[in-house]
Parts: C-alpha cells; structure tokens; sequence
C-alpha cells in the first residue's frame, strides 16, 4: 500500500495494483463499472477517469434547497459540466458532533450526480473545522507572531500542529474514503483547500513543542543549532532544546536563520497534514489524490516537495485585477504548475468566471476574457478547466465572487460564455495528455524567497517575484516557452537557463550550475544572486563566489540607489536605463559587455560575459528597464542558440506536442488584429489556417499540425 515515498518502483505498484484494487472495492460497492473507471488512470499522469478535456467546479449544493439540486445537474448537462469538486467545506454537516456522522445528504448528491453523468472530485472539509471542534480544542486555534489567538467564523484551519486537529482531520478524511472510495461517481479525492492560506505560520504552543522536535530531528544535537544559526551573533547561544522558540516578535529583528528555519518548518508541518489525510483515503481508496496548490499567489509552501506527494498537480489560479496584463501573470502560474508536475498533465482546479471578491478593486472579466483564460491554461499544460464555483453565493464572505450561474442567472453574458466554453472544450478531447516542452528554464526556489523576504536587506527594492516577471515578461513576449527549474534540478536539456532572482544557493547546487556551462549551457545570472547559503550565512568569499567559475566575477560591493533614482548603462552601441541597484563587480576572468555611464557605480563593469568551458555565463548587475533588457536579451538569445519570434503585442503562442499531432495555442490579447503563425486545422473554429490567417482581437486558435 502506498506510503508516501516516492520512487520510480513505489509509484508504479501503487498505480498498477489500482486495477486490482479497484475491482476488489467495485464488488464490495455493488458497482460493476468502478474497475473499468479506474483502469483508465495510467502512470504517465495519474489522470482521473473523465473523458477529454474534464470540465466544470467547485459545486457547494448544501447552501441551496433540494429542489434546486435537480435544477443544477439540468443545466450541468447543458453547459458541458463533467466533472465538479464537492464537500470542501461541509465538515459541520457531516460531522455533526465529534464522532458522529450524517452521510444522507451526501450520498443523494453524489447519486444525482452520478446518474447524470457527472464524475465526483471528492474533497476532504478540513479546511474549515466546525464550531463543536474548536470550543472542544480552543488551544487548536492557529496564534499570529504577535501572539493573538484567532477566532472562529472565517474560513480557515486549526493548527497544523495541533494533534487534536490531526486525529479529527484523519478521522473524516478516513470515513469518506471508506464510505465513497468505491463509488464510481467519484474519480478523484481533493485534499483540504489552499494549504498555507490562510493559515500559514503559527505560534500557538503545540507550534513551540513541534518546531523543537523538528529542529532536533534535523540538526541532532544544540551544539550543531547554535552553528547553523549563528547564534554567537547577538548573545543567542541555547544550551538546551527547551530553550528554543519559535521566532514571535520581538524588540528587534530576530535571528534570519531561525526565520528561515521556521519558513520551512511551516511547510513540512502543513504537507505533514496534507500526507496524514491522503494515507488515510489510500487505506480505503484507489483514484487519485490531489490538493489545490496556488501557484505565484502563495509564498508559505514550497510546491516543489508538495508535488512530489500528490497523485496530479492541481492549482487554483486567479488574475491579479491592477495587472493590465494579467494574462502573463497566468502564464506564470500555468508554467510553475506544470513544472512542478514535471511536465505531465495538470488540473486548474479553480479560476474565475469574471471579478473576484477579496481584491481592492475587483474588475469584472470582459467579453471573452473568461474563455482566453481557460484555453491559455489548456494550452501550457492543462487538462482540465474548472471553476469557483458553480452557483454563485447568496450569502457569505464570498457572494461578490463570480460563478458559472452568476446572480444575474441563466440569461446573462456569463452563463452564455459559459455554456460556449463547455462546447469549445468537448471540441479539444483529442489535445488531452500531449505535453509542453521548453527550451528555456527560469529558476524559481520557495526557500530562497523565504530567505529574501527577511528584514534589513539592502534595498526595499528588490523584488524576486518583479525580477523573475521581468525576465519572463522577455520569453512571452518573444514566443518563447518557459519551464521553472531549482537549481539542482537536471537542467541539461535547456538551452538557456536564466537567474533572476536566487539570493539564497547552496554550494552543492552552485556547483550544478557551473557544470550546465561547462557542458555547454548558457546561464543568465541576475543581480544579488548567490549571496548566502542555506542557512542564510554569507558565502565564504563574499557576494557570488560560489558561481566565480561560471561566470568570471564577484561582486565586492553592493551599490543599491537611493529612491526614484535612475543611472544608465553603455551597451553594444547604445545607452540602456536602469534604475534600484549597482554593484561594484571584481572580475575574474569575464569580459565586460556594458558599463555603467552614472550613478555610484560610474565607470565600473555592469554586465558581463564568460565564457567557461563549452558554454557561457551571462552576469547582469542592475535592474534594466524592458527596453534595456530586450537589448540583452537578444544578445543571450544568440549565445543560447535561440531565435525569438517577432510577435505582435499581445500575441500568445504556446506548443503542446502529442505523439502524431502537435497542438498550438494562438490567443490574441491585443485590440487589433493578429495572423496565426502556423498552418494545420483550427479546433476552435473547426476550419482549415495557414500561415498568416487572420486571428481577430481577443479570439483563439488553437491549431493542430503534424508533428
């Protein structure tokens, strides 16, 4: 039985005995069709038994009366629906006081569902403990750094390290998967809600006692604690575990070590909640088990490890309402999701009809902007497109949120568009379970953003989420794909690999890097990268030492600008602006490509090439503006053997490749009109482009070739 370790030979029992295991618990269940349901999950992605490209939502039935349940499956049928997430918040109905449970409701749900031909995302309520929970376990409730208790009636969990909170998560996990785990409505079990949001870190008690165990564990003796930490800084030296803490406020700023320790604590302590509910579904049931990531909204976990214990990577994305391009910052979010999925398959388990409700200002989708995004999550990776929710909320924190039925009903925009997507998508069955593949890898390291957010850094203005959307801004625009990588991944088959923004890099991982150059890869390395190791100490040699090989430089200085200051920098012939940052950099061996015109670093190198081994190593020491960039970029584009193409503004273009047909995805976010830059048969409008067909604003192609 699945244990939680992943490895090549306990992945492939777990999903080969699913054949076995499905037909034994379809018997028990009375259900002839459960195994063949089941035989349809493969190892190359895990994927639920749903039939092409799986549509639909969050569906929340228990806030409306039953007569309306049939109401819903009708027009489920209607708009294409084939697959909706359940029971994410009902822990309160059916679990009605500790230990005792009301099902009745739910097994009527999922049998009206299952007669309709709709298949079952099964959530696990956890997310939300009932009130009967916490006033039995007030010492459950999650406590902020300032040491404030928080209450109940918002959305939320207990602490992840309350045992209490554990033993009732299991307990419910455990009891669905035993009643429903041969259903075969259900084709997928769903994990809890958003890990780390809102609950994050937490300094209750139970957190104190667990962090100190989990320190231990990882360190061994307090002798190696006050190594790792520095503590002969400030007097902090411990002689004893019980003296440890978890780092709540204090007078001044607390140790960065601790922080960071603390950083990753949080994440193991929340995936340890996500693994205690999974093993106790696997115990009962065979389909796949997910939990909703949020990928580039959510810095608490680190989605690298959490994809390592998922069956199928699923995320939620929703577009930032102040970004004018927001659908780069999706891209973004549909890239880390596949990364993290290592390239197979994924969910967008929840996105947006139209406006959000928890934003400043929450601006409502515009005609055809609901579809763009789905099919632009389609297009890098996406095998299933859903929603929050299916019916939007009379009541609640959440009744200004957009539904699939939004308030205005069935006669609305958004319920025609709706309806239209649901057929657009029965129209692209066949792009299911091809993949993406890149060329380029932007590195992206949840610890290292841990490590940079600390206090008293050089400069407020330095930014790792704005630096890697700047370098990834430069790829999207020039028809590029992107993978997301760590530094220690594997990263031979990427012609370029870029840095923007690694503060924090182990040397085992640096050493990584210089052989990727070596064996002739090109590394673009931007400023303030390599500066501590990981335990946030500053490398032995100073700022960049670790990549000196790679890229034929140090820096000795950091030279951060003063607010709104701006400086220029001389470049292959023409003056680039920049502005934030400078470095003082000492050569070792790389040749000076721009120099700095003004500002403290007047005169001194700016950007830098190497060359080392068969490859080169690219060091860009300030933050340019796009233009600026774009120039560099061209010339990295050359070294790394890459030709970008010449698109126009808002133009998207992303490849996914199947074994005889490959699939481009062409969507037009400008005003104007764009031409689809392939030829083969359009699945969208079901007709024959060519190379230059017009694509009018805000439409979609996504155009099969052959391979």
């Amino acid at each position: 039985m699945y244990n939680g370790t992943v490895t090549l030979s306990s992945y492939l029992t777990v999903i080969f005995s699913a054949s076995f295991l499905g037909a034994r618990i379809a018997a028990a269940y009375g259900r002839a069709d459960q195994a063949a349901r089941l035989d349809v999950m493969t190892v190359d992605g895990v994927w639920p038994a749903v039939q092409g490209i799986a549509y639909g939502g969050d569906y929340s039935p228990e806030q409306w009366p039953r007569e309306t349940w049939h109401e819903d499956v009708a027009l489920m049928r209607e708009a294409g629906v084939s697959m909706v997430s359940i029971g994410i918040f009902s822990w309160a109905l059916l679990e009605t006081s500790e230990g005792v449970f009301d099902f009745d409701w739910l097994d009527d749900l999922i049998e009206l569902l299952h007669d309709n031909g709709i298949a079952v995302d099964l959530g696990t309520p956890t997310a939300s403990p009932p009130a009967w929970f916490f006033a039995k376990h007030p010492d459950a409730r999650p406590v902020s750094r300032d040491g404030v208790p928080m209450g109940f009636g918002a959305r939320g969990m207990a602490s992840p390290s309350s045992p209490e909170y554990r033993e009732a998560s299991v307990r419910i996990a455990g009891r669905l998967a035993e009643r429903y785990g041969g259903h075969p409505a259900v084709v997928m079990w769903h994990v809890h809600n958003e890990y780390g949001q809102p609950v994050g870190e937490d300094y209750s008690a139970h957190a104190v006692l667990a962090f100190r165990q989990w320190l231990e564990a990882r360190y061994g003796t307090i002798a190696e604690l006050n190594r790792v930490w520095g503590t002969a800084f400030w007097g902090q030296r411990y002689s004893d575990w019980h003296e440890v803490s978890v780092p709540a406020a204090a007078l001044s700023v607390v140790n960065p070590a601790q922080r960071l320790d603390f950083a990753r604590f949080t994440d193991h302590q929340l995936r340890q909640c996500y693994i205690a509910e999974r093993d106790a579904i696997r115990a009962h049931a065979a389909q796949p088990i997910t939990t909703n990531f949020m990928a580039n909204s959510s810095w608490v976990t680190d989605l690298w490890a959490w994809g390592r214990e998922v069956d199928i990577v699923s995320d939620d994305h929703y577009l930032w309402a102040a970004d004018p391009e927001g659908e780069i910052g999706l891209a973004i979010a549909a890239d880390l999701s596949r990364s993290v999925a290592g390239g197979k398959p994924w969910i967008l388990m929840e996105h947006s009809t139209s406006a959000v409700n928890w934003q400043p200002r929450n601006v409502a989708k515009r005609p055809g902007e609901m579809a763009r995004n789905s099919l632009s999550h389609l297009g890098r990776g996406a095998d299933a497109i859903l929603f929050f929710q299916w019916r939007a909320s009379r009541s609640g924190a959440e009744k200004f949120h957009s539904a699939m039925i939004p308030h205005a009903g069935t006669q609305s925009r958004v319920w025609r568009e709706v309806v239209e997507l649901g057929a657009t998508l029965g129209r692209l069955a066949e792009v299911r379970g091809s993949r993406v593949q890149a060329d380029v890898a932007i590195l992206w390291d949840f610890e290292s953003f841990w490590a940079q957010d600390l206090e008293w850094r050089p400069s407020v203005d330095v930014s790792h989420a704005e630096r890697i959307r700047a370098f990834y801004e430069q790829c999207w625009r020039a028809g590029i794909t992107i993978d997301f990588a760590l530094p220690g991944h594997d990263l031979s088959r990427y012609s370029l690999v870029i840095v923007p923004a690694q503060y924090l890099l182990t040397t085992a991982d640096a050493a990584n890097l210089a052989h990727y150059v070596e064996h002739g890869g090109t590394l673009l390395v931007s400023f303030f990268s390599a500066i501590v190791d990981e335990f946030d100490t500053v490398h032995e040699g100073g700022y960049l030492a670790p990549l000196r090989d790679a890229l034929g430089v140090t820096v000795e200085e950091f030279l951060p600008l003063r607010e709104n200051a701006t400086a220029s920098v001389a470049f292959d012939g023409s003056t680039l602006a920049a502005d934030v940052w400078q470095e003082h950099l000492a050569l070792a061996g790389a040749e000076v490509m721009g120099t700095y015109l003004d500002g403290p670093g007047a005169g001194m190198p700016a950007i830098t090439r190497n060359r080392h081994g068969d490859g080169v190593g690219w060091y860009v020491s300030t933050r340019l503006d796009a233009a600026g960039l774009t120039r560099v970029m061209a010339a990295v584009y050359a070294d790394a053997g890459i030709t970008a193409a010449d698109l126009p503004a808002g133009l998207e273009v992303v490849r996914r490749r199947g074994e005889t047909h490959d699939y481009v995805t062409v969507i037009n976010h400008g005003d104007t009109v764009a031409s689809v830059p392939v030829s083969g048969f359009d699945l969208v409008g079901q007709s024959e482009v060519t190379r230059g067909t017009p694509l009018a604003a805000g439409a979609v192609a996504i155009v099969r070739t052959t391979t």
